[in-house]
């Protein structure tokens, strides 16, 4: 065997080096919504359940949603906030109560 060894570099082009730039993604506000049948207190429960307001923070939330109509619960991804949407729901239907909880994006 012979100790030459002919290296030969393959034709390539070098790829040019793309800066991508990566946007945040989009934000949806969960929303509590009003209505005459679902109790304060359980608005709370939801409150301090699903979104991890201390009594004082969810108390607060529910008189908005009660004299305002509607309130904020908290902003998030469009999956995290579709979880919580789909999860007070549930919770809320297993409680016998109506309450309507949406989300619509920041």
């Amino acid at each position: 065997m012979s100790g030459n060894f002919d290296w030969v570099s393959p034709d390539f082009d070098l790829l040019e080096r793309e800066e991508t730039k990566v946007k945040p993604p989009a934000m949806y506000n969960v929303i509590l919504n009003n209505d005459d049948y679902t109790p304060m207190d359980f608005v709370i429960d939801i409150l301090t359940r699903f979104f991890s307001m201390d009594e004082d923070k969810a108390t607060q939330t529910m008189l908005q949603v009660h004299y305002q109509g509607k309130a904020i619960c908290g902003t998030f991804t469009s999956e995290v906030a579709e979880t919580k949407v789909a999860q007070v729901t549930m919770y809320a239907r297993e409680n016998e109560h109506p309450l309507l909880c949406t989300m619509e994006q920041a």
